[in-house]
């Protein structure tokens, strides 16, 4: 067999030592639960939450006033269907005030009753978790020598109130801003003698310092247990992390790897918004290099074993944790927290279980921005690696402390070893460039300080602002390898409104590129725009003037970095089926994924499925092709079945499905629909941008209006304007394009709308806006319009739109409440095109 190594290891590299004899027990899952990672149903996609698939989450009481979304009650069954197993209910946060307001304990008694009354009302009442309290030790309860009696009298009149009408609950508490062992001592042994003992213990650890001091708590709050004689509870780490660490994948593995490694529950902290995955959800449907990470740790199975880092429990170092599965003959390895190269020294390689070689692909996935979308993250190392001894070592690139890397092992295939997929890629710090007429800004001193933990990461720690002169401007030199063309990513932010700069390359106008609109300047977006570039070095400018002159202020963008990616071709990505989740099915990496040529093979049995996420860029035609041997393969779509392929029992194909995908993240379904064994290979994905005429798009101003809708004159508006007011009796109809009768189409709303409460002191209390589509002679279908931080700047939304009358037209309002603004509507047929050829 032919050895074809990695690429050479670095002289300075750091070292990961992966034992696979020493396991540390089966694969638990569930660091990655969230607080308000929900905000409304839909809110976001159900595909971006099943594949992250947080174990738990907290959301608000049932009718609760902290938040306007968020209801626990209202995205339950969306959170259970998409893989979640429990719900804990944030009980206080029935209060509007933050903090609480303090109204007596007979007061929360009251508010209280109605929740249990409308959870006691569902058959899945056991999957909810109660959070009888919320922070005790600063709200309430706030002097313990003072109050501790008083905290204790409550906790037992509240535990007894839930188990008298709930007997089943389980209460998770104390909840406090820290770990506090004093406090736990005390409502420990109160709660043993009074047969009130929090059925999951609670915590919050908040602070940077945590990932040094979280392994101690731990094992203080398991001595407690046992010096007390209680049995060992579950515990939730319900609230963890800093801003600076959520949607980065190199500071978010860290936490991982340390809640994983002692088997408890962790739910990333509510800095920013309810609906949004705790910052790792790109508008409502896409994700960030964040959300990838925690999809691959979603994806691990079989047993975690023993990582050993270089520094063990030290803060913004390299960290990481490592699963086998035995029954796929596969060991996966997830790492980050440095900029350094990294050695993954990997012992204990069974040579029963993978042979003499095995295959390995290390994939990475960086900060994408909190408001930068992220694909399907690429292979940065590949190759076949002879075992000696039992032992291998993997080199992993460095250069990246943003970064996380997945380090997969598998036994040699016949079909050759792994290839690398990534694109030569460039990045260049805005701050590092020629500065004229702007600020550098320092939003990270390094200080380690918990007021810098608290803010929004930017890449390299400094920004570019005031850009508010005629002449501001920030150049940076570039050099690329090859003539062609190449996507520009800018890593940018505003304060909440459409920007607009003049793209310069070698001093001369390339085009005015427009912004779309974030939170603030620091909350990060990415705007990637085609240019052409010869070989060699370039200037590449962003002005606040073009041509035409000064810009205004749109022009006061942010500008963190400049990406330079190469452009290879239409959008294509590889997704190897053997890497998907599985329901049913087995692996086999021997002759039958050679015939498919692929590295591993899926072979799934009757009624068997895989399910894969796939992204694109952007919403549009995509093929979807799929390697496969045997009988009926069917395929979904977001749960939407988009038809059976049948091959010849005997022969080896290609199935092929032209069908519109949204941007962003989409689960697909592939099943045995046979009686017949069926043989998966891989999905490749490609856009197929000249499909794109198979839809049909329509200027909202064009349309009808009725009510009190109107058309609104608008700068960011594709046919300079909108139309507004829908909602109420304000609505839009627009004509069924010719031909699109009866089917599944996808419905693509360019919307605006920017509604949020102002009331909360750190969380922007956003507010979903609902726009309900009727069809003249069918039915009404609803989709959720999450905030976008701007009246006037326009989003793509998709979602599902099934008509049932041959032309009947489009009605679109909310006869509930107001809706988005509107800029223009496309309607897609979901299916174009289909076919099965043999595979030669």
């Amino acid at each position: 067999m032919p050895h074809r190594p990695l690429p050479a290891r670095s002289p300075g590299a750091e070292t990961l030592h992966v034992d696979l004899t020493a396991p540390t027990g089966a694969v638990h899952g569930g660091a990655t639960g969230i607080l308000y990672g929900l905000g409304d149903p839909g809110v976001p996609s159900h595909d971006l939450i099943a594949g992250m698939r947080p174990r738990t989450v907290s959301q608000k009481a049932p009718d609760g006033e902290q938040h306007p979304n968020g209801d626990a009650l209202e995205v339950a069954d969306g959170f259970f269907a998409a893989g979640g197993e429990e719900m804990h209910v944030y009980a206080q946060d029935v209060y509007s005030a933050w903090p609480y307001q303090d109204l007596g304990i007979d007061d929360y008694i009251a508010r209280l009753r109605p929740q249990l009354a409308k959870v006691a009302a569902r058959a899945d009442r056991d999957r909810f978790v109660w959070t009888i309290f919320n922070e005790p030790d600063w709200i309430w309860y706030d002097d313990w020598a003072a109050k501790k009696e008083k905290f204790l009298a409550d906790w037992t009149t509240l535990h007894r109130l839930v188990k008298s009408v709930l007997p089943d609950a389980r209460i998770a508490g104390p909840g406090e801003t820290r770990y506090r062992s004093d406090h736990l001592r005390d409502l420990l042994a109160h709660a043993k003698a009074h047969d009130v003992l929090p059925d999951i213990v609670t915590w919050h650890e908040l602070g940077p310092d945590s990932l040094t001091t979280y392994r101690e708590h731990f094992a203080d709050y398991r001595a407690l247990e046992r010096e007390l004689g209680v049995e060992p509870r579950p515990i939730a780490v319900n609230e963890y992390s800093n801003r600076r660490d959520t949607s980065v994948p190199g500071q978010l593995v860290q936490w991982i790897a340390m809640l994983e490694e002692t088997k408890v529950d962790g739910q990333l902290a509510f800095w920013t918004m309810a609906g949004n995955l705790s910052d790792h959800a790109v508008r409502t449907g896409s994700a960030n290099g964040g959300w990838w990470l925690t999809k691959w740790y979603a994806d691990l199975s079989g047993e975690t074993v023993r990582v050993t880092p270089p520094r063990p429990g030290t803060r913004d170092t390299l960290q990481g944790l490592a699963a086998l599965d035995r029954d796929d003959a596969k060991a996966t390895v997830l790492l980050g927290g440095t900029a350094e190269a990294v050695d993954v020294a990997v012992t204990g390689l069974d040579r029963g279980l993978v042979g003499d070689h095995v295959d390995v692909r290390v994939a990475k996935t960086t900060w994408s921005g909190y408001e930068g979308d992220a694909g399907q993250p690429p292979v940065v190392a590949a190759g076949r690696v002879r075992v000696v001894d039992g032992a291998a070592t993997i080199a992993v690139p460095g250069g990246d402390p943003l970064a996380a890397y997945q380090v997969v092992i598998t036994r040699a295939g016949l079909s050759g070893p792994p290839a690398v997929d990534a694109p030569w890629q460039a990045s260049y710090e805005a701050e590092a460039g020629e500065v004229e007429h702007a600020v550098v800004v320092t939003q990270d001193d390094g200080s380690g300080s918990d007021d810098m933990a608290q803010r929004y990461t930017t890449s390299g720690a400094k920004d570019v602002g005031s850009m508010t002169e005629p002449g501001s401007r920030v150049t940076v030199e570039v050099d690329v390898p090859r003539a062609g063309a190449y996507w520009l990513g800018v890593f940018y932010g505003t304060e909440g409104f459409v920007g607009r700069q003049a793209l310069y390359v070698d001093d001369v106008h390339v085009t005015d590129l427009t912004f779309p609109a974030t939170l603030n300047r620091a909350y990060r977006g990415r705007l990637d725009t085609p240019v052409t570039l010869t070989a060699g070095r370039h200037r590449v400018s962003l002005r606040t003037s073009g041509p035409g002159g000064f810009l205004g202020a749109p022009s006061d963008v942010a500008l963190d970095r400049f990406d330079l990616t190469e452009i290879t071709g239409p959008e294509r990505t590889v997704y190897p089926l053997t890497e998907s989740r599985r329901t049913g099915g087995t692996v086999d990496r021997g002759e039958r994924a050679r015939r498919l040529g692929a590295p591993g093979a899926i072979v799934l049995g009757p009624g068997d499925a895989v399910t894969t996420y796939v992204s694109a860029a952007e919403d549009g035609y995509h093929e979807l092709s799929t390697t496969w041997s045997g009988g009926t393969l069917g395929q979904a779509l977001s749960g939407r079945r988009v038809g059976e392929l049948t091959a010849d029992p005997d022969g080896a194909c290609t199935g092929s499905v032209t069908a519109h995908l949204k941007a962003g993240v989409t689960a697909v379904v592939l099943a045995n629909r046979g009686r017949a064994p069926v043989v998966l290979g891989t999905m490749t994905v490609v856009r197929d941008a000249a499909s794109d005429r198979h839809a049909v798009r329509v200027e909202a101003e064009a349309g009808r209006l009725a009510g009190g809708a109107v058309v609104v004159s608008g700068q960011w508006a594709s046919g300079g304007a909108y139309v507004g007011r829908l909602g109420g009796t304000g609505t839009l109809t627009v004509a069924r394009p010719a031909g699109f009768g009866p089917g599944r189409y996808d419905l693509t709303v360019a919307y605006a709308q920017a509604e949020k409460n102002t009331g909360h002191p750190y969380n922007t209390d956003t507010v979903t806006r609902t726009l309900v589509v009727t069809e003249e002679g069918g039915h009404a279908t609803s989709a959720p319009y999450r905030h976008n931080y701007t009246w006037d700047g326009f989003w793509p939304r998709t979602s599902p739109l099934d008509l049932v009358t041959e032309d009947g037209a489009l009605t679109f309002g909310n006869p509930a409440g107001p809706g988005p603004n509107v800029d223009w509507v496309r309607l897609a047929p979901l299916v174009v095109a289909t076919s099965v050829t043999p595979l030669r």
